[in-house]
């Protein structure tokens, strides 16, 4: 085989490996799968994420986590807002639309 063949056959392996991560994800991502998911135009860049979120609530950012739910990456962020609440927001990771806004309960 060829070493273009070998590395074209490489890399279609990592390309199905990675969708079928994304595809069956349902826990919080590490840094390297998140890297992977950016480079890969599945996610926007953090800053942009934390740009929209900052004008939604504005605030401290306390929690950041990216996650794979039905489909679809999500990040979570929660914001301790400037009136002392402390607020979720969810976003869409490849498009930054805000999909959630919501206070977080106390008894959680």
């Amino acid at each position: 085989m060829s070493t273009r063949r070998t590395v074209l056959m490489a890399s279609l392996g990592l390309c199905l490996v990675g969708l079928a991560a994304v595809a069956g994800a349902n826990d919080d991502w590490g840094s390297d799968a998140a890297r992977q998911a950016l480079i890969h135009g599945e996610t926007l860049p953090l800053t942009k994420i934390l740009a929209i979120t900052a004008q939604q609530v504005p605030g401290d950012v306390i929690k950041v986590e990216l996650e794979g739910k039905h489909h679809r990456l999500v990040y979570k962020i929660k914001v301790l807002a400037h009136d002392g609440r402390i607020r979720k927001v969810k976003l869409d990771a490849r498009t930054g639309k805000v999909l959630e806004i919501e206070d977080e309960n106390k008894d959680d």
